[in-house]
């Protein structure tokens, strides 16, 4: 039998992301996946939000996707443009980057980190005990390993056969995307329910509209195109020459848990919803980047297994939120009067300020905060990516990043920190930074002499100048002292 350290099921996004953090840290990882290639044809997510472009900067690689992808301002709740060119970030925008692409550009990453994919296989089903994981492969083969993580999308089988609950609402609206030609062209913006627009190139037209029914029985065809844009426009343009189609719903569900014993969900397996906002690739690449340190730390027996239960404590929470909100826009872009007064009224609060500024920064995931208890208001949050000078000269902190390991950064020079237990695990940076503290959506910080930043780029403790509590931090985020 072939032995891992970790079994991923599932190679989307979440799952390479997450074998590249593990691959990061040394970690023995293999991914599973049932497709040949990413599918060019499938239309899902179109880009990544601000905190994404931020997670694949820690780890040196954002320019991979920003040279692929455009720069703009597409964050958007409902059908009401957001701007968040103001928010204090290197990408205070978001990038418009087919799903396809990403994944191409995350496949090469994780190709060049070494991490073996077993394509054309599917994780059939798997039984756990206390030393590990045998996990069933189609074709006939297992696996043995420590760890299995389930990102294999909203049917997961890994869930299913975990027996973890997958409670929510049911759908209760269909959505048709497709790209066609017509005859006619057809004005180009938002509708009830929907929009059309130009495709990616040639005489290509993007159409995304709301069906009558919820549910179907099999595939869409050019005639339910046609059927979608005769109800919305009252004609179907001479529609013709279907090139793929696709269909989605606001089915909303999560996971009642996370983690089961060796078993672990990110991703669509752990969280589904409706794609208003383009939330789902975003939160399952960030629950990944949550989740890959703390598995490898405890994979090599450096923190106990509790330090996953944290994986659920802070990644639950925040797909319970994007749950809310995604229904939320599915109620503002509903046709009908009633939905439009909505809509009227939305759009009117979201020009104040501060509401901007509170959506926006839930929507781009700037705004994140784990519940680390009370205290500095950078604890918990995302770390600024500031322009730090050393003594090796002027550095941006994201760098030290790039490992995907924790660091501590020491800002007060006349007092210095002792973690010679921690010197193999966490990084000790001496700097100084001159400029303003700005953290989205909250505006200024009082400056901080000191910060402990998780591999994921949140800050797990902040210092006074007198090392109060560093240890107790260290500790129960890295493991004990040697």
């Amino acid at each position: 039998m072939a032995r891992h350290t970790v079994v991923i099921a599932g190679g989307g996004p979440t799952g390479m992301m997450l074998a590249a953090e593990l691959a990061l840290a040394q970690i023995d990882v293999v991914i599973v996946e049932r497709r040949a290639t990413p599918d060019p044809d499938r239309a899902r997510a179109g880009g990544l939000h601000a905190r994404t472009i931020e997670v694949l900067d820690q780890r040196g690689v954002a320019g991979r996707f920003l040279a692929a992808g455009k720069a703009m301002q597409t964050q958007g709740f409902g059908r009401v443009r957001l701007d968040i060119s103001d928010f204090p970030s290197r990408y205070n925008y978001g990038l418009a980057l087919p799903q396809v692409q990403t994944e191409q550009l995350l496949a090469a990453w994780v190709t060049e980190l070494g991490v073996p994919t077993m394509r054309e296989r599917e994780v059939t089903g798997f039984a756990q005990d206390d030393a590990g994981v045998d996990v069933a492969l189609s074709g006939g083969s297992s696996i043995r390993a420590d760890y299995l993580v389930g990102c294999d999308g909203g049917r997961s089988v890994i869930r299913k056969a975990a027996g973890i609950e997958f409670a929510g609402w049911a759908p209760s609206t269909s959505w048709l995307m497709a790209e066609v030609e017509m005859a006619q062209k057809p004005e180009f913006g938002l509708r009830p329910g929907g929009g059309i627009g130009p495709a990616g190139g040639g005489d290509g037209i993007m159409v995304v509209l709301t069906e009558r029914e919820v549910e179907h029985a099999g595939e869409p065809t050019l005639q339910d195109v046609s059927e979608a844009l005769i109800a919305a426009d009252g004609t179907d343009y001479g529609v013709h020459s279907l090139s793929w189609t696709s269909r989605f719903t606001d089915n909303t569900r999560q996971a009642a848990a996370y983690r089961k014993g060796r078993i672990l969900l990110a991703g669509d397996a752990a969280h589904v919803h409706a794609p208003l906002g383009g939330q789902g690739l975003n939160t399952g690449v960030q629950d990944a980047v949550n989740l890959g340190w703390k598995l490898a730390q405890v994979a090599r027996e450096t923190s106990p297994q509790s330090l996953l239960d944290t994986y659920h404590d802070e990644r639950h929470p925040v797909g319970a939120a994007v749950l809310q909100n995604t229904m939320a826009q599915v109620a503002l872009t509903s046709p009908g009067d009633r939905h439009q007064a909505l809509r009227t009224t939305m759009t009117e609060l979201l020009r104040m300020d501060e509401p901007r500024k509170s959506i926006a920064g839930m929507m781009s995931g700037l705004d994140i905060r784990y519940d680390l208890g009370p205290g500095h208001p950078l604890l918990g949050r995302r770390m600024p990516d500031l322009d730090i000078a050393t003594a090796d000269g002027p550095v941006r902190l994201y760098e030290f990043l790039h490992g995907a390991r924790p660091v501590l950064l020491n800002l007060d020079r006349s007092h210095g920190l002792d973690i010679a237990p921690w010197t193999d695990r966490v990084q000790l940076i001496d700097a100084d930074y001159g400029g303003p503290w700005e953290l989205p959506v909250l505006g200024s910080v009082s400056a901080p002499l000191a910060v402990v930043i998780r591999p994921d780029g949140y800050v797990a403790w902040v210092g006074d100048g007198t090392g109060t509590g560093l240890r107790d931090a260290l500790t129960a985020w890295f493991g004990a002292g040697t």
